[in-house]
């Protein structure tokens, strides 16, 4: 799915801006008919729990009406018009005017729809969203819904951040011809002798040749085609590189028999991906991550993206010297793509598939254990929602070439009974969409590398493991002896790289201790320290996240003080003293792997 550009053939408009905002209980019958009877106005993108002071408005479960009027263009006679949503959490209805026009579920992909007979340019007209934050086995993520005894709503969902709702990104009214360039497709490839083949395919609703040209950062034309398929060759190029990002323009330019044109430029990263034996390869040389696990969340504003918040995040990566991020546990913001490509930073692109394991905490505590995958639980109607997601995932980050690894699920229940028949065909589906990038899932501590029951049918290793934290709290000693026999044994098991996607511990800012303790900010140092002494034992590690970035938001709970605390930044992007830690070890990795030839 092409993002809305600007171009000689396309006009763009934002929708952002305020709201009208009422729950389901004050819109009344029919809300699209009418404007909503409401004061109350809510800023787009953003998340609608934390803006108001009002606990109903932050916990409030199923359905809140948004509501704007839009003018038309006058020039836009005779063109396609489209609206298209960033993101709408976790399903979205749109109506124009008085009509039905979309439908979406999953609450961090977009969706667009054409609505050229329905709006009339230089006039105004009504747009109504219902936005639906319920959960059930149904969606991705998966929750249950349950009904009080005073017939309030209850949501349970099984992921462990807040679970903001909203229209968290962008939201676009856009014009082109009406014979378009609908989508686009590039894979990159490395010859032998240097040279690099950038292979396109074109779609195109409507009728019209097809040329194209590949450009350089100084936009010369190094190679083109007249051609809806084809492969450009490159003879000298410059490849795009973690840290060093390097980016080409393809542009698309389609011709009508009307003698009207459209064009849509797609910036191009020329990079391969490798995983070969215990080693993940980026232009043929080996590639260590270091980085994090992050959220979309920030304060008052939720997972609204938010483009300041954007650069300072980028910012204090680039200061700590992180190369990597994973985006867990769903897909972000596609703005945050576009901005890694352009940084040369690597990402872990991730589906909304968090939850899909009913017996982590029954399994911490103790509890009586469930089936997670049975007919009554997470079942055919939830792999299918899964596959869209995946679909909706491929189909927009395809072209990115700061996208190394598709993850397709957070913490499933790897090692329980019809895991691998619920699993198999995702993986089968993950590479008929994108044969060119590997493929993960991040495993839970339960599945380890004698029970685990589907990490065959994957490419890497990616790991989150709680060793000091969770288990032997407090006790680093026998952390680390247990960290270092799982992971020789995951080592010894199975001829793929490691990736430890999460560790780490909650730790309160300004919280010192002589003796270092759990929530300690020193703990935290010991605790990081022991791991990367043990990452640096087993030399199929070949990467560390650290859970997490910053802090952030989740539900109410009693081992929860104000959200949770695992960030090595504070929720407002503060560094705790661990940071200056980090940066000492990651900045020397980065430096030895220059010297060494390898990709930094």
């Amino acid at each position: 799915m092409l993002k809305p550009q600007a171009s000689r053939s396309r006009e763009t408009q934002s929708l952002n801006g305020l709201w009208s905002f009422a729950l389901d209980s004050e819109a009344g019958e029919a809300p699209w008919s009418r404007r909503l009877a409401t004061s109350r106005q809510v800023p787009v993108p953003s998340s609608y729990n934390d803006v108001f002071v009002d606990a109903e408005i932050r916990d409030h479960v199923g359905i809140v009406w948004y509501q704007r009027n839009l003018i038309v263009p006058a020039s836009w006679t005779n063109r396609r018009i489209v609206l298209r949503f960033d993101a709408v959490t976790h399903a979205g209805t749109v109506y124009v005017g008085d009509q039905r026009v979309a439908h979406h579920e999953g609450g961090y992909t977009p969706f667009e729809v054409d609505v050229s007979e329905l709006l009339t340019p230089g006039e105004e007209v009504l747009v109504t969203v219902a936005v639906d934050n319920r959960l059930s086995t149904a969606t991705i993520p998966p929750g249950e819904v349950s009904e009080g005894p005073d017939g309030k709503q209850h949501q349970l969902y099984r992921h462990d951040f807040f679970n903001y709702s909203g229209l968290h990104r962008s939201v676009h009214l856009y014009a082109t011809p009406r014979s378009h360039v609908s989508d686009i497709t590039v894979t990159t490839s490395l010859n032998d002798d240097g040279s690099a083949a950038v292979a396109y395919d074109v779609a195109v609703a409507g009728e019209g040749n097809v040329r194209v040209t590949l450009r350089d950062e100084e936009r010369r034309e190094v190679a083109g085609g007249i051609a809806s398929t084809g492969t450009l060759h490159v003879e000298r190029p410059t490849l795009w590189q973690p840290g060093a990002a390097y980016l080409y323009e393809l542009v698309v330019r389609l011709e009508a028999p009307d003698g009207e044109h459209d064009e849509y430029t797609l910036p191009v990263g020329i990079r391969t991906i490798e995983v070969k034996g215990q080693e993940f390869l980026i232009n043929g040389k080996p590639f260590y991550f270091t980085g994090f696990g992050k959220h979309e969340d920030a304060p008052f504003r939720g997972k609204g993206h938010d483009d300041v918040l954007l650069v300072h995040d980028f910012a204090l990566l680039d200061w700590i010297g992180a190369n990597s991020f994973r985006t867990a546990h769903y897909p972000y913001a596609e703005e945050v793509l576009d901005y890694a490509d352009r940084h040369g930073i690597v990402v872990i692109d991730e589906t909304a598939a968090v939850g899909l394991n009913i017996n982590m905490v029954a399994g911490l505590t103790g509890g009586e254990l469930t089936p997670t995958f049975s007919p009554k639980t997470m079942n055919d109607t939830t792999r299918e929602a899964h596959a869209q997601g995946i679909r909706e995932l491929v189909a927009r980050d395809k072209n990115h070439p700061s996208v190394v690894l598709w993850c397709i699920a957070n913490e499933p229940a790897s090692s329980e009974a019809g895991a691998r028949d619920y699993f198999e065909p995702l993986v089968e589906l993950t590479r008929e969409l994108d044969a060119t990038r590997p493929v993960t899932f991040a495993n839970q501590g339960a599945a380890r590398f004698d029970n685990d029951q589907i990490v065959d049918l994957f490419d890497v290793i990616c790991l989150n493991r709680y060793f000091g934290w969770y288990e032997q709290t407090g006790d680093l000693a026998s952390a680390e002896r247990a960290l270092e026999a799982e992971l020789t044994g995951w080592a010894a098991t199975h001829d793929m790289p490691i990736i430890m996607a999460e560790y780490g511990v909650d730790t309160y800012a300004g919280l010192h201790q002589a003796v270092a303790s759990p929530w300690s900010e020193e703990y935290q140092i010991d605790f990081l320290a022991m791991y990367h002494r043990v990452f640096d034992r087993i030399p199929a590690v070949v990467g560390e996240q650290i859970w997490n970035f910053a802090d952030f938001q989740t539900k109410s709970a009693i081992f929860r003080v104000d959200g949770n605390k695992k960030g090595v930044f504070t929720r407002d992007r503060r560094p705790k003293s661990v940071a200056r830690e980090l940066r000492n070890r990651w900045t020397a990795i980065r430096a030895a792997a220059r010297r060494e030839g390898e990709t930094p």
